[in-house]
């Protein structure tokens, strides 16, 4: 478990598993993944129509089996409205299915997945109540929800559900986030140790190696869980940041994000004597955006699944901003988004006032550049729909 040192705020969580620590910044404050998530739902719904193809390559249940739910899963759901309207969406159009063959309306059933340490309550206080009065009142009204909900906590690089139990899986903006930072990275003995960086942007090769094995050994545990737990006809819809060069130190909008005034932000500490260069050094952001090739690889390899799309999806900017030419507004919407989804890690390495003292100078440095920031930030997606062989 985490130890404290002998400053209160300086914590040390090297031996504290990643996943049972990471999560979007929860709760509902200004920095809080609610808050700052409405770039990952405009990227999400601009790629509905990829979904819908997904979600028409379905088996229908028959009609002999209509007492049998539809069973949907959002992997790696987090605390913001978007799993809920993905959730909406692909109920609303999988009843749209069962309506044009003239079978019975089965009763759907969606679980949310997220690691323990993700802000459930704040989930499940965004979801309408369960109308209890007959499914079709239910679908009809926008006040209700049209089927019932659970949480499940867990890492979905292993099995989370019995065998043969779900039809739909889907999981947008969590697979570039890896199971752990890979040791080598962290050992200065090694020729992958990423000294000076907290990110594998700009990285040597042996580190950018040592990132990409991770996320292929990662993904392989990843499909042959759900190899194990989806139905016969299921299908399986998922998002991750990708990237566009074939070359892994060009994390493309990640290392935009991530390895630029993030990474200078945390050399200034060092500079100021904030921190010890050591204590950045053993900070690595546990994120690797891949190639479409990355990805194929393990999917080809992994032979339980069939490719029907695989492509590279131009998501666009993850910075929402009301006024693009206010240099201030552009800095403090990067260090807000770069805090909803990095800022629980940076708290337990650092202590929550350490980390203010580091977004305040992510906020500056990205004010100066924010010009670049509106023209040249912009995420590329890997977009994958996946039905059993």
């Amino acid at each position: 478990m985490a130890t404290l040192g002998d400053n209160k705020d300086n914590v040390v969580v090297s031996n504290l598993k990643l996943e049972r620590m990471l999560s979007m910044k929860g709760g509902k404050g200004e920095a809080s993944y609610v808050n700052n998530s409405q770039a990952q739902g405009q990227h999400a719904r601009s790629m509905l129509h990829l979904l819908k193809e997904t979600l028409d390559g379905v088996q229908l249940i028959s009609s002999s089996d209509n007492d049998i739910p539809f069973v949907i899963v959002d992997l790696g759901c987090s605390c913001g409205s978007n799993t809920v309207y993905i959730i909406d969406v692909i109920v609303e159009h999988m009843r749209k299915r069962f309506d044009t063959t003239d079978q019975q309306i089965p009763e759907f059933s969606a679980f949310f997945c997220d690691l323990p340490s993700n802000d459930f309550n704040t989930l499940f206080q965004l979801l309408p109540p369960l109308a209890n009065n007959g499914m079709e009142e239910c679908l009809a009204s926008n006040s209700h929800r049209s089927y019932f909900a659970a949480g499940v906590p867990g890492s979905f690089y292993r099995r989370l559900f019995p065998a043969r139990s779900i039809d739909v899986f889907y999981s947008a903006f969590s697979l570039h986030w890896l199971s752990q930072v890979p040791d080598v990275v962290l050992d200065k003995q090694n020729v992958a140790y990423n000294k000076g960086r907290i990110y594998i942007h700009g990285a040597n090769e042996s580190t950018t190696k040592a990132y990409k094995k991770q996320f292929q050994s990662d993904l392989a545990n990843f499909l042959c869980a759900r190899s194990k737990e989806m139905k016969r006809g299921g299908s399986m819809f998922l998002v991750c940041l990708g990237r566009t060069s074939m070359d892994p130190t060009d994390q493309g909008g990640a290392g935009l994000l991530f390895g630029t005034h993030f990474q200078d932000a945390w050399d200034d500490l060092v500079q100021e004597g904030l921190i010890t260069s050591e204590k950045r050094d053993n900070f690595n952001i546990p994120v690797y955006a891949p190639s479409i090739q990355d990805f194929k690889e393990v999917v080809e390899a992994n032979g339980s699944f069939t490719i029907n799309n695989l492509q590279v999806f131009r998501g666009g900017s993850p910075l929402v901003v009301n006024h693009p030419d206010d240099t201030a507004e552009v800095g403090r919407a990067l260090a807000i988004s770069c805090r909803s989804v990095s800022g629980v890690l940076v708290d337990a390495h650092i202590g929550e006032q350490l980390g203010d003292e580091l977004f305040t100078r992510v906020e500056r440095r990205a004010s100066r550049h924010a010009k670049e920031l509106i023209e040249k930030l912009q995420f590329f997606h890997i977009v994958a729909s996946l039905s059993l062989v």
